[in-house]
């Protein structure tokens, strides 16, 4: 089954957009995973964010013995661009440190990282895990990826926002050509479609949406459309 979806709308959420933890339980029903873990530290306050599916009995035992200091699945992918699976960190020194005790509380050790640039050079990461074989993972990895990086965008720029003074400070100057062609792009049009519906070439279409990614920090096109609804620029498709 395609696990693809749209940007899950946080706002939809029971208790609003502040509910983080219902929304990371929605998608984890929605991508077939079993828990979800979402981190950042807002560059303006200082104020760590931090969201998470797991059971309360391992979030005690893992900030007690302070995992946080160690974990890779957090550390490795904080210096990434690209998302991390956590099978690629099975080499670093301090992985059965943290994956030994999560196994002693039945918890998955196939997952991955998605790390999220933001407009201030901070970054987030959303994380997804789920008990399965490493093929079976190798498969819904590659159907849930792009809903990973959109949602992880979106989710990011929710929580950073729900602070006045970044909601102020977050609002980057795209065109009125370039929140166009996002909008088109949002409602599903080829780069093509827009350049034919636009009379511009897809090269031309291309430029624009190459600019937008720039100035909304993301590295695709789905990421800056992603941004571009959570940030209120454009309406979702």
């Amino acid at each position: 089954m395609n696990k693809r979806m749209d940007l899950i709308d946080l706002a939809s959420t029971p208790d609003g957009q502040r509910d983080f933890v219902a929304h990371l339980n929605k998608l984890c029903d929605t991508l077939g995973v079993e828990h979800a873990t979402y981190f950042a530290v807002n560059p303006i306050s200082g104020k760590m964010h931090g969201f998470t599916t797991y059971p309360d009995e391992w979030k005690a035992h893992y900030v007690h013995h302070g995992l946080q200091q160690f974990d890779p699945t957090l550390r490795s992918a904080a210096r990434s661009v690209a998302p991390v699976d956590w099978n690629r960190l099975t080499n670093d020194t301090n992985y059965d440190r943290v994956f030994r005790d999560a196994h002693d509380f039945g918890l998955p050790s196939q997952g991955v990282t998605v790390p999220i640039r933001g407009m201030f050079g901070e970054t987030g990461l959303l994380c997804a895990c789920t008990s399965t074989t490493a093929t079976e993972w190798a498969r819904l990895k590659r159907e849930i990826i792009g809903s990973l990086l959109n949602n992880a965008v979106h989710l990011h720029d929710t929580v950073m926002n729900s602070e006045p003074l970044m909601k102020t400070l977050r609002h980057p100057n795209l065109s009125s050509r370039e929140l166009e062609i996002l909008q088109w792009v949002a409602a599903g049009k080829s780069q093509q479609d827009v350049g034919d519906i636009l009379s511009i070439s897809p090269r031309t279409v291309e430029v624009h949406l190459r600019s937008s990614r720039e100035k909304l920090c993301t590295i695709s096109t789905a990421q800056a459309v992603g941004r571009a609804v959570s940030l209120g620029l454009i309406l979702p498709g």
